[in-house]
């Protein structure tokens, strides 16, 4: 999708009838007529314009906002029109116009109780998109269709050509012309609210996903003349600066990474803002504010974001930065040889992300989503183990790989803390001579058991089965972006390099900082040292079996434990003496593909093998609040919303 313009307006209205529709092959239009309640604003020509990327997620975000836009205190809505002020709300994005909304509200808008709804707007919408190379016209289409009925009024006007800008390389390419044009979108739409007398503009872009319905209010409360609220994504990047130099280019500073992990909250001053930000129309300091044509003494960069930080600069203008609560999330933005699957892959990452720190996003319910075709991505099965009594993990771990067409079968995990002594002894289970955690000198836990068993069951279906090659992942992963993608060609490379293989580590923490060797004719493969974790792997049936021939019930240990000693790069030679032979041929991918969740001292963090009791004792508690294996490996490249999925944007902070 390349851009759209779109335009809504909204009035206070009742209904007393159905609209009336009007189509025809060029533009389709939707009237009604209302009845103007007593109470309610007079009438007059608010409007919303949009340019969409991310069409369907922020048709989802449109929805999440009309809760707060769509409201009215009563005795704060004035009969006379010079009583009455505009509020536009304007989403509009760099390449791809985004929503934008304008609506009336009183003079005490700022006060506006958005928990008490009087009156219902019903908005009339004015429509158009151009650039596309993808569908954005027939989902655009058909969202409009689906909704016809809450518009007093649509009109639909497609331009299917043409479907690039002259000086563009690729359609992620920013030419000067594809900058001047966005320039003059947003400068129009500016325009426009100022003709109106609009009190606030909000520009957001489709990449720009708001998933917190209380973000308009709370930025007119902060009552600055242009405000942002800071936006999560995948990596280091936000929708701000903290430092720009004298020529207008990126500068980095000490209070970037703070202000983006939200080690200090609050909203700060900074020179730049971008993505999603509001402007007090009311103020007299922005008059002078504007996107095009630039400053004349403007020769920064040609630029729509920095032309309006230099704007703002010159009309002395302070740009603030809002991080106090989680608003929404920004798409890291691909380089201009990539293409637009580059894209929609990030885009995957990011609702996988989502998934994970919250809050969730969810697409359109009034846009037609064609059926995903998991599949097991060449492996003969993808096992997922997971505690009946998890059902949040297993949900989650279902969505996430359901977004990325992979298709599981769920191994319910042998829960630990139900196992009683008497059980695990039955079980032929008994404790490796001499073992102590190396951190916590406590003996094995009952949840440790637990996982060893759920692992050792999939291991014994593999070779009954005669699996040759199996991913089995546990139910806290965390995918890194292009997860599937570079699983399938590590697949790919294998293969071609005929490389003789056991198990290899999609996920794991690298105990001591040894050096790895890389595994020559196979791209981000190196022979493991002595690691922890088995959140994420793959498995062939020879190296299930060598784990199985080595009766490791007998003589258990943390699974985790177990398999370095198996491929014998564990440390304890003690351990090693009761495991004969240690053959298994074992690699990782490096970078990783797979990370823990949460991380010991994260809010969320709980872990079932490290918080039970201890294995032979029902009484006895660990105590535990998580070991050197739950901390989050410093050396790690990813694993959280603040990871290294991905090289740095131009705008990235890094």
């Amino acid at each position: 999708m390349e851009s759209c313009y779109f335009q809504l307006c909204l009035y206070p209205l009742h209904i007393h009838s159905p609209p009336k529709i009007k189509t025809n092959p060029s533009c389709l239009k939707v009237e009604q007529d209302f009845s103007a309640n007593p109470n309610a604003f007079s009438s007059g020509t608010p409007v919303l314009k949009i340019l969409l990327e991310k069409l369907i997620f922020w048709i989802a975000t449109l929805s999440v906002l009309q809760p707060v836009i769509h409201t009215c205190r009563r005795g704060q809505c004035r009969q006379k029109a010079n009583q009455d002020r505009w509020m536009n709300l304007h989403f509009i994005r760099k390449r791809f116009a985004s929503p934008s909304i304008l609506t009336r509200a009183s003079n005490t808008g700022n006060n506006l109780d958005l928990k008490k709804p009087l009156i219902i707007l019903r908005l009339p919408s004015w429509c158009a998109t151009d650039h596309n190379v993808d569908n954005t016209t027939e989902i655009l289409h058909e969202w409009l269709t689906a909704m016809e009925s809450h518009y007093r009024y649509i009109e639909w006007r497609p331009v299917e050509e043409p479907s690039s800008y002259p000086d563009e390389l690729g359609p992620k390419h920013w030419s000067n012309e594809r900058f001047e044009h966005v320039m003059r979108l947003k400068q129009e739409a500016l325009s426009f609210a100022r003709a109106e007398q609009a009190d606030y503009i909000l520009f957001a872009d489709t990449d720009s996903i708001l998933t917190n319905e209380q973000t308009l209010k709370f930025l007119v409360a902060q009552n600055q003349s242009v405000v942002a609220p800071m936006l999560d994504s995948q990596t280091y990047y936000s929708n701000f600066w903290c430092g720009i130099t004298p020529q207008g280019y990126y500068r980095r500073t000490a209070d970037y990474f703070p202000t983006k992990n939200r080690q200090r909250v609050g909203c700060f001053p900074v020179p730049m803002v971008y993505g999603a930000f509001l402007i007090d129309l009311r103020k007299a300091d922005t008059a002078r504010l504007a996107f095009y044509p630039p400053h004349p003494s403007y020769t920064w960069p040609f630029d729509d974001i920095i032309v309006f930080a230099y704007a703002c600069q010159a009309a002395g203008v302070q740009m603030y930065l809002c991080n106090q609560e989680r608003f929404g999330y920004i798409n890291v933005p691909v380089k201009s040889h990539q293409t637009l699957e580059d894209e929609r892959i990030n885009f995957v990452h990011l609702i996988l992300e989502a998934m994970v720190d919250g809050p969730p996003m969810f697409p359109s319910r009034n846009i037609y989503l064609p059926p995903k075709h998991p599949t097991k991505i060449g492996f003969d099965e993808i096992f997922l183990i997971n505690l009946a009594r998890r059902p949040d993990r297993r949900r989650r771990m279902l969505d996430a790989l359901l977004e990325l067409e992979i298709e599981p079968t769920i191994v319910n995990a042998v829960d630990g803390s139900a196992l009683n002594s008497s059980d695990i002894k039955k079980l032929g289970v008994d404790l490796l001579p001499g073992y102590y955690d190396p951190f916590s000198r406590r003996t094995l836990t009952k949840g440790e058991v637990g996982c060893f068993l759920s692992h050792h069951h999939i291991w014994k279906e593999i070779v009954e089965r005669g699996l040759a090659r199996s991913v089995v992942l546990e139910d806290d992963v965390r995918f890194e972006a292009h997860f599937k993608q570079r699983l399938m060609r590590l697949i790919e490379d294998l293969a071609e390099a005929q490389l003789e293989w056991d198990l290899i580590y999609l996920g794991r923490k690298q105990v001591d900082s040894e050096f790895e060797e890389r595994v020559e004719d196979v791209r981000n493969l190196v022979v493991p040292m002595y690691s922890y974790w088995t959140l994420a792997y793959v498995i062939s049936q020879e190296g299930a079996r060598k784990l199985i021939d080595a009766q490791p019930l007998s003589k258990i240990l943390p699974v985790d434990e177990f398999l370095p000693i198996m491929y014998d790069k564990h440390p304890n030679e003690d351990y090693k003496k009761h495991f004969h032979p240690r053959d298994l041929r074992a690699f990782s991918v490096h970078p990783l593909l797979a990370y823990p969740t949460h991380y010991t001292g994260d809010p969320e963090w709980m872990s079932d093998t490290e918080t039970s009791t201890v294995w032979d004792d029902d009484g006895r508690k660990t105590g535990w609040s998580g070991s050197q294996k739950t901390l989050k490996d410093v050396r790690g490249s990813g694993g959280s919303t603040s990871g290294h999925s991905f090289h740095a944007a131009s705008r990235d902070e890094l």
